[in-house]
């Protein structure tokens, strides 16, 4: 991952915890793919994808999330799923960024279904 990604990371799990979600696992990988962040809202389990763009172009962030990734995103959070002795309610959110912007990120509460 690169520098740029790693920051943009670190941004969002931040913006999401003082949003009130607690961070459980960060980059959590399996054969099926990576997620990004894993968080606790509440009762829910949140499956975070972030994305970074430089520019909004191409319909940036969120057109970048396509139907591909969201099959890989959404067998990753099985894998996960199948660690726990409970299966709490769960979501997919997305934080978007733009890289050289100071605003507020993006966030997609229920980003895509499973």
């Amino acid at each position: 991952m690169t520098n740029k990604g790693v920051l943009a990371e670190q941004r969002a799990a931040r913006y999401l915890q003082q949003q009130g979600l607690q961070l459980i696992s960060q980059n959590y990988r399996c054969r099926a793919g990576e997620i990004d962040l894993i968080m606790q809202h509440g009762d829910t389990l949140v499956f975070v994808e972030v994305r970074l763009r430089s520019n909004k172009d191409y319909g940036g962030a969120a057109a970048s999330i396509d139907q591909h990734k969201q099959q890989r995103l959404i067998k990753t959070a099985q894998h996960y799923l199948a660690t726990l002795k409970r299966i709490p309610p769960c979501r997919f959110d997305a934080l978007l960024l733009v890289e050289i912007s100071d605003t507020q990120p993006q966030w997609l509460k229920n980003a895509f279904g499973a």
